[in-house]
């Protein structure tokens, strides 16, 4: 194996203004949104009422445009429009698989790109959002580790990829209908590009307005975040988010992990494990999930089954067990079925859940650890095409 990737540095995220300048009220707290709404003449005694209003028209009912708020006054949908804007992000394009699975190719502020997946299953429908554009990882097996770091997403770039994927299920209300059972998205899982504890705040609130009892209406249950082990920000994600946690593994030594998921130069197994095991949420009913991609002679010997074991002993978990979704010039190759269910039968057989995942999407790019901005194989197909049809 040698595949190494260097670690990089941490980066912060200068705030963003819309490009007309004004302030968009998606991806805003209710405080900051009370606090705007005091700000431009808003009577402190109506400003609840009003907020409560806007934020069920944005998050509730879906609604784009401050002429469509019709319980609110034309004077004050007036003030709105010359000091507020709704901005969303920009579907590009759009990709369905054999398989149901739809990727998003989705713009934001600055023409930077991210991808959005959504995998439909029997029982639930999940939605693989993005929280940075690229990643400072450089994960040796993940196609997003190849592309640096450019910025963190805004948290109204991060709800606004739900609120995306439900205009394109028709998943929002319509008002005076009745109400439908089940839901299209009804999981969100923060597995898409980049590192979610990097970009803690945005995250943070994001997740908040999503799981907005007035809005969207999450379960925290409902919603899992993916972190490769940021180790200083996993007890505020329990404390200040309350959803679901997901660990990066991959590996059962820190010789393989320091390959693997080069953060582990930084907080290895030892000190990853123990901030785990002091996890405040953990408990049966909410287990920890150990994501696992199987790689053909890296990580998939008996050995390294037993040893797993071992290492999450006394941890409430599941491992899920990915099968690497090979995408062009990768180093690894995927382990084999026969090899994927031995190892899972030795997990299984301590007792421990060990689920194999099944590849979606892959015939469009979109399987775990596959998403990259796609704007290059875009942009070069569109020039192929321009050329073979004469309108460059």
């Amino acid at each position: 194996m040698d595949a190494t990737a260097p670690i990089t540095q941490d980066v912060m995220t200068i705030p963003r203004k819309a490009e007309d300048g004004l302030p968009n009220l998606i991806g805003m707290s209710r405080e900051q949104m009370q606090e705007a709404l005091i700000a431009t003449g808003t009577p402190q005694k109506q400003v609840k009422m009003r907020l409560n209003q806007i934020w069920s028209w944005l998050y509730h009912w879906g609604v784009r445009d401050f002429g469509e708020m019709t319980n609110l006054s034309k004077d004050f949908r007036a003030m709105l429009e010359d000091n507020f804007v709704i901005a969303m992000p920009q579907v590009v394009t759009r990709q369905v698989s054999d398989d149901g699975t739809r990727k998003y190719l989705v713009r934001i502020a600055g023409g930077h790109e991210v991808e959005v997946v959504y995998i439909p299953e029997t029982d639930r429908g999940t939605l693989c959002i993005s929280s940075q554009v690229g990643c400072t990882l450089t994960c040796s097996f993940c196609h997003t580790g190849t592309q640096k770091l450019v910025r963190n997403l805004t948290s109204a770039e991060i709800v606004g990829q739900i609120m995306i994927a439900r205009d394109d299920l028709g998943e929002w209300p319509v008002p005076g209908a009745p109400n439908e059972e089940g839901r299209l998205l009804s999981n969100v899982v923060l597995m898409g590009m980049g590192e979610p504890l990097y970009n803690f705040e945005n995250v943070r609130d994001a997740m908040k307005i999503a799981m907005d009892p007035d809005g969207i209406q999450l379960s925290r249950r409902r919603i899992t975040l993916s972190t490769s082990g940021v180790v200083p920000e996993i007890a505020r994600t329990a404390q200040e988010i309350g959803c679901m946690l997901a660990i990066s593994f991959h590996a059962t030594t820190d010789e393989v992990r320091d390959k693997l998921v080069p953060i582990n130069k930084k907080w290895n197994l030892e000190v990853l494990l123990q901030a785990l095991r002091d996890y405040p949420k953990v408990s049966n009913s909410e287990r920890i999930t150990f994501e696992y991609v199987m790689l053909h002679g890296v990580n998939d010997s008996d050995e390294d089954a037993h040893r797993l074991v071992r290492l999450i002993q006394g941890i409430p978990a599941k491992i899920n067990l990915i099968p690497f979704n090979e995408w062009p010039g990768a180093p690894y190759t995927r382990s084999s079925n026969n090899r994927i269910r031995a190892f899972a039968e030795i997990i299984h057989n301590a007792g421990y859940s060990s689920p194999i995942r099944k590849p979606r999407g892959e015939d469009i790019m979109a399987a775990c650890g596959q998403l990259k901005s796609a704007t290059e194989r875009q942009r070069k197909s569109r020039a192929q095409i321009a050329a073979e049809t004469g309108s460059a």
